[in-house]
């Protein structure tokens, strides 16, 4: 872990915390700026469930399938030969395996 990500880290953190003191304050100016309302308006109006079963389709199906970490066998981007492990080349081809 970097020092600008920790970095980032902490300043989040921190702003969470001040955000977290300042709820009512927050909510109250949200309240008078209408954004519960208009979130309202956009539940009714464009959030039905054919709608959100549609999104999570979508989602689903746009997972790519060979970057997973878990995975234990990889195939080569180029030949397609199975890879066993987390090579950093493919030893039929000799392509780099991202």
């Amino acid at each position: 872990m970097t020092l600008t990500i920790r970095k980032i880290i902490v300043i989040s953190l921190i702003g969470m915390i001040l955000l977290l003191g300042n709820v009512l304050v927050v909510a109250n100016w949200l309240t008078e700026k209408g954004v519960p309302a208009k979130a309202n308006w956009l539940r009714e109006n464009f959030l039905t469930g054919s709608a959100i079963t549609v999104i999570i389709a979508l989602l689903i199906l746009l997972v790519n399938p060979g970057k997973g970490r878990l995975a234990i066998t990889r195939t080569c981007p180029v030949c397609d030969k199975r890879l066993l492990g987390n090579p950093r080349y493919c030893s039929e081809c000799g392509s780099k395996v991202a």
